[in-house]
């Protein structure tokens, strides 16, 4: 069989995806990422990641496999590409999805290249999507590998993974996509794993309080301006644009009981614009250096995802010169930014197609297209 380097976060889906290789056969190695630098004092169970805990509960998950186990101080890789990135982006007014960079560049391809480069077959993580082979359950690296959802739909992580090549898929296994979230649990006990009853991480893994805009405020500095409506009339004051994001509502302050979304925000001028919710209806798209698991832009009916674990909405897919990608959606989504990942799926919704992030999109009328 393969050798497999699995990549494991201290949680219960990386050490169950370690166990069902090995069950398979194939020769494991496990690895956990260092990856942000939270103070011991910030870190909370079961928000973010790169505890002490997650660290020992990766080593015992492996030292109860028996198989070997390293851990791979990639802090400062994850601050260029991961944490700098994610201020920057609020900074210029773009709304980034740190998970989707982390996935592109750190976590998973830039891991599988290191796993490659030290001679292993394939990369395993713990993510809930499925890979299918000719229709076949995929359990070895092989060629024409697909990226599907997973079994368990609410558990879904085929939108973080839309970055993923062709080849890359090729040296790919995802075990824990084929099982439900309940079932890997009680499968963690029966491969007698502590991990069992770990409950699952949440928000941004170097933000692990959630505070946003508080983590920001430490990097950013507080540019003060104009919060005005479609008109151009101004309705109150912002403390720095990276606090707000389209599709906003909480936290404007304007003193009015009108409900108001932000629509735009205009980092060049410091300013933050609010509008109506009809006004966050977004029918099209397009996305900047998009990436195909298939290896080129579908065809025919999609569907377009705009959140981890939103709705999709049909639509299609139109190439134009030099290669630039819209989406057409038949339905409007609400709250699109600027920065965010748009995923495409097939007209079924099962196999993840690729996507992009977006560089452009339908705007309020009045305002310009940037």
């Amino acid at each position: 069989m393969a050798q497999v380097l699995v990549a494991m976060s201290g949680g219960v889906d990386s050490a169950v995806a370690a166990a069902m290789l090995v069950e398979q056969g194939h020769d494991v190695t496990g690895v956990h990422l260092k990856l942000a630098d939270v103070a011991l004092e910030d870190q909370v169970p079961g928000h973010g990641c790169c505890t002490l805990d997650d660290a020992q509960d990766a080593r015992r998950a492996a030292q109860v496999l028996g198989v070997p186990f390293y851990v791979w101080d990639l802090a400062e890789l994850f601050r260029t590409e991961v944490q700098d990135p994610f201020a920057q982006a609020y900074a210029a007014g773009v709304t980034p999805n740190p998970c989707v960079t982390c996935n592109e560049r750190v976590k998973y391809a830039g891991l599988l290249d290191r796993a490659l480069a030290m001679g292993f077959d394939a990369l395993a993580t713990g993510h809930h999507a499925r890979l299918r082979r000719h229709g076949e359950v995929v359990r070895a690296p092989g060629p024409d590998t697909r990226l599907h959802r997973a079994v368990d739909r609410r558990k879904d992580q085929s939108y973080v993974l839309y970055v993923a090549t062709p080849g890359q898929l090729d040296r790919t296994l995802l075990p824990v996509g084929e099982v439900a979230k309940d079932e890997v649990r009680t499968l963690a006990q029966s491969y007698g794993l502590r991990v069992a009853d770990k409950r699952d991480s949440y928000d941004v893994c170097f933000i692990p309080d959630g505070d946003t805009a508080g983590y920001l405020a430490e990097r950013l500095p507080s540019r003060p301006g104009p919060v005005v409506d479609l008109d151009g009339r101004t309705l109150g004051e912002h403390a720095g644009v990276w606090r707000y994001t389209v599709g906003q509502r909480r936290g404007l302050n304007l003193g009015t009981h009108e409900r108001r979304f932000v629509v735009d925000v205009d980092a060049a001028d410091d300013t933050v614009v609010v509008g109506p919710r009809d006004a966050l209806a977004c029918r099209w798209a397009e996305l900047d250096a998009p990436t195909w698991t298939t290896g080129a832009p579908p065809h025919g009916r999609v569907r377009v995802q705009v959140r981890a674990h939103g709705a999709t909405v049909p639509g299609r897919v139109e190439v134009g010169d030099a290669g630039r990608v819209r989406l057409e959606l038949d339905e409007p989504v609400h709250g699109l930014a600027i920065g965010q990942a748009a995923v495409v799926y097939d007209a079924g919704d099962v196999m993840c197609l690729g996507g992009g992030r977006v560089a452009r999109a339908d705007r309020p009328a009045g305002l310009p297209v940037r």
